[in-house]
């Protein structure tokens, strides 16, 4: 039997969430006023370092000017210099944070959301996410006043023109110098984001036959009907190509999941096992992969046949890499589509993942179908129920007795999930057994329990 675990909330931070700051633009946090005491306080938590260095990076969203701007201004008046790269992946900014010798790396991007929401998150100069000691120290200066700098200290900006390519050859410098795509298709969807000026280059100088879609953004297509959360149209187009395979980005690339030949979709999970089978094969794998307590227990199984460990971390790819590097493990990631491969980089990077992929077809000589077919999932249902005001404590006894009727009905390999997004105001339900039927009935009636009580 399973036991629920329940993500707790962190009381101890004011402004910062799992994964940084995020919410509607206009509305607090995300507010032109708020952005320019934020880019202020950074730059006092780093006033102690000589020459202090922060990089900024976006992904399309047009409300990605405005923050940048306020952003540059608050960082200049505490004296900071900053260096602009202008719509990039997360994961590139990890990457030129640390080979830029950047003190902090700052990403504007809400990943997966729509564009009216935004975001800001950051990397330390590890390439890293901040530690909880550096966050509480922002978050403390946030709440002094503004004071400037003297007009000879304020920092300096400059355009960083070559990120792009910079981040292009590394990626390519994942896989080894015999990766040759020259065989495949594979048609791309970059979700008008940060990838759109990226993986097309990356593939294609990599000798794929490359389709692009959802590579012309706008300002406010960004995830629009399009990229990893809205595989649909590629799954038709991959078809109608008669692509090898279809790769789907979210809004700053660092999810992916793809889509085989007869065009049926990897999640995170499937992507990993494949990733997995393809290190294997080249004996450039040990230790074991970290997974998420949402990670399908069809990996679990999986691994445990090929006598690799397997460990489960709270969600979110800070848990994941934390998880990674306490075990000095190699791979990781979530169902999402969040893939690490530390062994390349030190953040979920979609481009990279899918790379390894496509390797591992190019070195075994199968198809996406075959290697993913290995892996078998077991039905597994997550709903999203919505809230508004205060986040309900999930220890409640009905709420209690209603996941332990569920789980009652599941049997033996049956399992409950219930957590709160980290990034949207949403609580996931989920639901995993055997039997695809009694899954989707327990999630339904579970939720609507739930329903009633958040």
């Amino acid at each position: 039997m399973w036991v629920l675990k329940v993500t707790k909330m962190n009381s101890s931070r004011k402004y910062f969430g799992t994964d940084g700051i995020r919410g509607n633009v206009g509305k607090f946090p995300i507010t032109a006023d708020f952005v320019l005491k934020l880019g202020w306080a950074i730059g006092k938590v780093l006033a102690a370092e000589s020459e202090a260095k922060v990089l900024i990076g976006k992904d399309t969203r047009i409300s990605g000017y405005m923050i940048e701007s306020a952003l540059q201004a608050g960082l200049s008046a505490a004296g900071a210099n900053i260096y602009l790269t202008g719509p990039m992946p997360t994961a590139a900014i990890s990457y030129l944070t640390r080979t830029l010798r950047a003190h902090i790396g700052i990403v504007i991007s809400a990943s997966h959301n729509p564009y009216d929401d935004n975001g800001i998150k950051f990397f330390s100069h590890e390439g890293l996410k901040l530690s909880d000691k550096l966050e509480l120290e922002i978050e403390h200066w946030i709440e002094q006043p503004i004071e400037t700098a003297r007009s000879e200290a304020l920092g300096k900006a400059w355009r960083v023109d070559d990120a792009a390519g910079r981040y292009i050859e590394f990626c390519k410098s994942s896989v080894p110098h015999s990766v040759y795509l020259k065989n495949l298709k594979i048609v791309l969807d970059c979700a008008n984001g940060a990838t759109y000026h990226i993986a097309p280059h990356v593939f294609s100088e990599l000798g794929a036959d490359v389709i692009n879609t959802n590579t012309s953004p706008n300002g406010i297509n960004i995830n629009q009907n399009c990229g990893s959360n809205n595989p649909t149209i590629i799954q038709q187009r991959v078809l109608e190509e008669k692509a090898d395979v279809g790769i789907a980005f979210d809004g700053d690339g660092d999810r992916v999941v793809m889509i085989d030949h007869q065009g049926e979709i990897l999640d995170g999970d499937e992507i990993i096992y494949v990733i997995l089978k393809g290190l294997l094969a080249t004996h450039h794998f040990t230790g074991g992969v970290v997974g998420t307590t949402m990670s399908n227990l069809g990996l679990e199984v999986a691994l445990k046949k090929l006598g690799v460990p397997f460990c489960r971390v709270p969600v979110g790819d800070q848990h994941v890499i934390r998880g990674m590097i306490d075990r000095d493990w190699q791979l990781g990631g979530e169902s999402s589509g969040h893939i690490i491969y530390r062994h390349a980089t030190t953040t979920g990077d979609g481009i990279i993942a899918a790379l390894q992929v496509l390797q591992a077809m190019q070195m075994s000589g199968k198809n996406l179908h075959v290697l993913k077919s290995e892996m078998k999932k077991f039905p597994q249902r997550l709903i999203n129920i919505s809230y508004a005001g205060e986040r309900v404590a999930l220890d409640k006894t009905d709420i209690v007795n209603a996941i332990n009727d569920s789980e009652k009905q599941l049997g033996k390999y049956g399992r409950v999930l219930l957590r709160y997004s980290g990034t949207e105001p949403v609580l996931r339900v989920m639901v995993e057994g055997e039997d695809e039927v009694t899954v989707e009935k327990v999630a339904e009636t579970l939720s609507q329990t739930v329903s009633q009580f958040i």
